[in-house]
This record gives structure tokens, sequence and C-alpha cells, in this order.
């Protein structure tokens, strides 16, 4: 009959060096005599045999020995600074303007994280880019459950693994201390998760902790900049699941750069040229009237076997109080949209007369009171995305294609004739403006097109925008703008 029943493991006094050895336990244990560990007697193949564990009466001991070593693995004293009390749940100060889906989400991940901290059941997994406040709000769960004498280890990924590797040359510690240790953490905050160096044996081990937390239902907070599709599929399927896992997108500013614009690699914003085109340099062109301007129309027409073909014609046109009003329409139109950006707005006309100027002067106004805004021409942000699919590319297309759909404010500069692009362009593009409809994502669009070739291209788009309380269209009567040289003052931005 199997006897797992410990017994003492060496005795605590040494009789030829007559050298007393402080115990380790209680000289009083009925187990372990003060030995301070006790070897089971068991069977060979049971699952405890030819192991020693550390005696019952030695609990206390343990638990604040264990307790130290995850402190000090976890560097918490370089984020005591970071509490609830000091977290910004309205974003940075600097940032004048946040959308309300970023607000909701600030406010709802800072609610979640306080709630946790009290009750610490279930997971939480925080999604959201750099700087948006995720390590602040995983870090001052650790303080809060440091304080309260909870064994918690803080840890980002890489730095995990990089543990768990030492610990095979460490003579303190074994592999197997080390990670048991981890996994079986009161609680567990993986900070930065999906850094990491996807290596076979790095995976293997994460599913590992993972898993085994997850099956024993331990307290456990994962931060990531992934989204969820990115994430190895054993470790996403335990992520999912909504009645366990508590799962919230964060998509507030970078708190350390409020005022860069979003995706800083393609949006055109931070060009010295866009840069300038504001409100205030806007030229409502009220001068031109009565004055005749040279302008370029394009035409379709028929060639004798019936092929479409276009044509260009060079005409003189004379401006007109009607031509200008258009312009100061448009204006009003984009400032209105820049101080409460909701729905979308579509700016239309011909090459030069000043719809980029606006588009841009949109996002430079929620830029400088601290938004985020993407300004990107058409056929630059399809490129964009065809370049994930290089052997080069560190990122992968589903990743690119979410954040030009989700970026908070998208301006579309220059929106082409159906054709223009392949069919695999068209429908990526069409999917990016589908999502953003339907999510009532603030867009700005502008296009050459005039409203019937618009209408023929994209149909069901331009279905969406006849209603207008979800769009607003302003078409822009006015022949090109036309720079003027001067040598006493640097010229005006031209205006597209």
């Amino acid at each position: 009959m199997q006897n797992d029943t410990p017994t003492a493991n060496s005795r605590i006094f040494s009789t030829e060096t007559e050298h007393v050895v402080k115990p380790l336990g209680d000289l009083n244990c009925p187990h372990c005599k003060g030995v301070g560990y006790v070897r089971y007697d068991v069977p060979v193949g049971h699952e405890k045999f030819g192991k020693i564990d550390s005696c019952v009466c030695r609990a206390k001991d343990v638990a604040d020995s264990a307790r130290s070593r995850l402190f000090a693995l976890s560097n918490l004293d370089r984020l005591t600074h970071l509490r609830f009390e000091n977290f910004k749940a309205s974003g940075n100060e600097k940032a004048k303007f946040m959308t309300p889906q970023e607000k909701e989400n600030l406010h709802k991940a800072f609610e979640a994280c306080e709630e946790f901290s009290r009750l610490k059941k279930g997971w939480v997994l925080l999604e959201g880019g750099y700087g948006c406040g995720k390590t602040h709000l995983a870090a001052a769960i650790a303080n809060e459950a440091v304080s309260k004498g909870t064994p918690t280890l803080f840890i980002t990924v890489p730095d995990l693994l990089d543990s768990l590797r030492f610990a095979y040359g460490d003579p303190e510690t074994t592999f197997e201390q080390r990670f048991d240790e981890i996994r079986s953490a009161d609680l567990l905050i993986l900070d930065d998760f999906g850094t990491q160096n996807a290596t076979n044996w790095a995976q293997e081990k994460l599913f590992q902790i993972i898993n085994y937390r997850y099956i024993n239902k331990l307290a456990t907070v994962i931060t990531t900049n992934l989204m969820l599709d990115e994430i190895e599929g054993r470790i996403r399927s335990r992520l999912q699941d909504d009645e366990f896992v508590k799962y919230i997108k964060m998509s507030a500013p970078d708190y350390r750069r409020p005022e860069e614009t979003s995706n800083p690699g393609i949006s055109m914003l931070s060009l010295p040229e866009m840069k300038n085109m504001t409100f205030k340099t806007f030229q409502m062109r009220d001068d031109e009237i009565g004055k005749e301007a040279i302008t370029t129309v394009t035409t379709e027409k028929q060639d004798k076997f019936g092929n479409k073909y276009k044509d260009k014609e060079i005409t003189r046109v004379k401006v007109t109080k009607e031509d200008v009003k258009t312009l100061h329409e448009a204006f009003s139109a984009a400032a209105r949209f820049s101080e409460e950006p909701e729905g979308w707005l579509v700016l239309l006309g011909q090459s030069f007369c000043g719809k980029t100027h606006l588009a841009a002067a949109i996002g430079n106004y929620r830029v400088a009171l601290g938004g985020q805004a993407l300004l990107v021409e058409v056929s630059a942000l399809l490129d964009y995305l065809r370049q994930t699919f290089r052997p080069s590319s560190e990122v992968p297309f589903d990743r690119r294609f979410n954040e030009i759909r989700t970026t908070p404010l998208l301006i579309l500069d220059d929106l082409k004739e159906s054709g223009a692009s392949s069919v695999w362009a068209e429908d990526k593009l069409y999917s990016v403006l589908n999502y953003r409809y339907n999510a009532h994502l603030p867009t700005v669009i502008t296009s050459t097109m005039r409203s019937e070739s618009f209408a023929l291209s994209y149909p069901n788009l331009w279905n969406k925008l006849l209603d207008p309380s979800m769009s607003e269209i302003r078409v822009i009567n006015m022949p090109p703008y036309r720079r003027v040289m001067k040598t006493s003052k640097p010229s005006p931005h031209k205006k597209k």
C-alpha cells in the first residue's frame, strides 16, 4: 500500500565537527523534525518520487522567500511611481482633444484594471499601440498587489524567457524551480507580449505557462501591441475565452508623443509643405472674381469603333462670385469638421483648387490639439499595404491593414476613378472605407472626380455618402490656383 507520508530528509546536527546547524524548520514539527524539508515514501514512477519538498512548517518562510524572489525578478522598484492615482484616464493633458472612442476605451481600461486589482479574478488582456498607457495600468495592478502582500511577478516577456534561459546555469536554483515559480505565481503580469524572439522553445514555454495558468484559473494580466490574429493559435484560443478573459483595446494617442501624427512613416502631415497648409494660410481667392483663368477640362469621347477615351481641352473661364462661394463653403465645412470630426467630409474639384490644403488644415488642426490624424494619397496607401508582402517586411499585412482602417482620423487624398488600380487594390480600399463608414470613424476624402464619375466608380460608397446625417459633400468650382512669384516674400504654398 502506498505511503506518501513525509519523512525527515536529513539530520540537523553534525557530530563529527560538533557544529550546530541552525534548523530550517520547526524542531517540534512531526514531519521534518526541524530539517525543513521532507521526502515522500512513494513508489518509483510517482510524481513525487526522488523529490524533496519544503515542509509545511516552513510555509510562511517559503512564501516570503518566493515573494521576495518574484519581486526581484520583476524590477518593480523602478516602477513604483506607476499607480492608479496618477494614471490620466482622460489622456495626456497635452492632447487637448481625443475622439469619443479613444476616451471611452481609456476609461474602460482604467475601470477594468481597478476592478481586477481588487478582485484578482480572471484575466485581463490590454491591446494597444506604444505609449497608450498599457504598462502604466499593468504596473499599477502589480504595485497594488505587492502592497497587500500578494506574490506578484511583473515582467516583460523577453525578460521572462531570459530568466528561464539563465536558470540553466544558475547555481542557486534550477530551471524547474524557476519555471514553477513563474507559472504558479499568485499574480502574473506579462508586459509587451509579442516582442519576444519567437523560437520554437520560446513559444512552447510561453504556451506551457499560459496553459497552466488558464487551467488553474490563476490571475493573469497580459499587455500587447499585437492583434489577436497575430498571436500563436493555441495561446489566442485561450485569450478569446470571453467568460474568463477581459479583452480591452486601447486606442489613445502616445502619452510620450502626443503631437505626433498617426503612422508617421506614411502620413504626409509630417512633410514641410503639408505642415504649412493651415486654415490661416488658406487663401479665399476673392480677388479673382471677374478675372479670366485658363483651365483644363477632361472629357470622355468615343472613337469610330465605339471605344471610349479621355480627351483634355484647354479652356478659358471667368471666375464668378458663385465659384468663389463654393470655395468659402468648402472652407467653412472643413473648419467645422476640424472642430468636431464626426462622419465624413468629401471635397471634390479639379487639381490645385484648394482641396488638399483644406484636408491638410484639418489634419494639422487635430494634431495641434494633441489628436491623431493620418493624411495619405490613395496610391501611396495602396503601395504601403503591398510592401507587407515583401520578404524583408517585418509587419504582416493584417496588422498594417488594421492600423489604417481603425486610425482615429483618416484623410485620403486624390481618390481616382475605378480602374486606375488593380482589382486587389480597389477591393482593399473599399474594405477600408466600408469598415470606417460602418464604424462611424471620421474620414475625409478629396478627389478630382465629378459627382457623376464618383457615383459610377464607387456606387455603393456614393450611395452611403448621400446620407446627409453621415456625410457632407462639397464641390469646389474654382480653376487651379496659380502661384505668384515674389522676390520680397516667400511664395504662398500651392493648393491642390
